[in-house]
């Protein structure tokens, strides 16, 4: 069976301005592409606002999960000029990504007939069985909208149970990020961000990575 690991972080804007909204979910973008090529499961909890998300709670499953979030720890700053204030002389715009922490209790039951269970092709590696079966699974909370996929294994049984695993961590990890943002925002984290160091940097609105920041 596959070793696998999980682990939760929460993207924030950190209190900061509109434009920060933005820079979280360009990042959930840049995110979720490099997800695809370090062949790593990537959910996303958050609550779109008008111009992106203050904040997201981000489930990565997967054996090269740790390598994939070390990349991302940490301040991320965003160069672009406003679009929504043209007049406006700023361009450097910071949010954060952090470790969420482990959930206190066991994540909560979840009733089987909330959840319902879709099979796709699985893609990636694995070999020429998880390519040509419908092995991957796709767990929906229906309640809540909130989905998990699982792709690792060969067997469509053992997916589901994975994916099922993965919702219910995703949902303690939403509550998780809630607790978290609250805090974010007493301590004035917008503030912290700015005076740290970033740990990878994106220009424009289509979020081009700059090297060496």
């Amino acid at each position: 069976m596959t070793v696998l690991r999980q682990i939760s972080l929460l993207v924030t804007s950190g209190g900061g301005p509109a434009e920060c909204q933005q820079a979280v979910a360009g990042v959930l973008d840049v995110m979720r592409r490099e997800a695809e090529c370090f062949a790593v499961d990537f959910d996303v909890n958050g609550a779109r606002t008008k111009h992106g998300f203050k904040s997201a709670a981000v489930l990565i499953g997967g054996a090269d999960a740790e390598v994939f979030a070390q990349k991302w720890r940490g301040t991320i700053q965003w160069r672009a000029s406003s679009k929504l204030r043209p007049t406006h002389k700023r361009a450097n715009w910071f949010i954060g990504v952090f470790d969420l922490p482990a959930p206190a209790q066991t994540p909560q039951h979840i009733h089987p007939r909330d959840v319902t269970f879709d099979t796709f092709r699985a893609g990636g590696p694995g070999g020429q069985h998880q390519n040509t079966t419908d092995s991957a699974v796709r767990a929906t909370h229906t309640p809540t909208g909130l989905s998990a996929v699982a792709r690792e294994e060969r067997s469509q049984h053992r997916n589901k149970s994975l994916a099922l695993g993965r919702l219910q961590h995703l949902m303690a990890a939403q509550i998780a990020a809630d607790e978290e943002a609250q805090k974010a925002r007493r301590n004035v984290l917008h503030h912290a961000l700015e005076r740290g160091n970033p740990v990878r940097c994106f220009t424009g609105h289509d979020f081009r990575e700059v090297k060496g920041g």
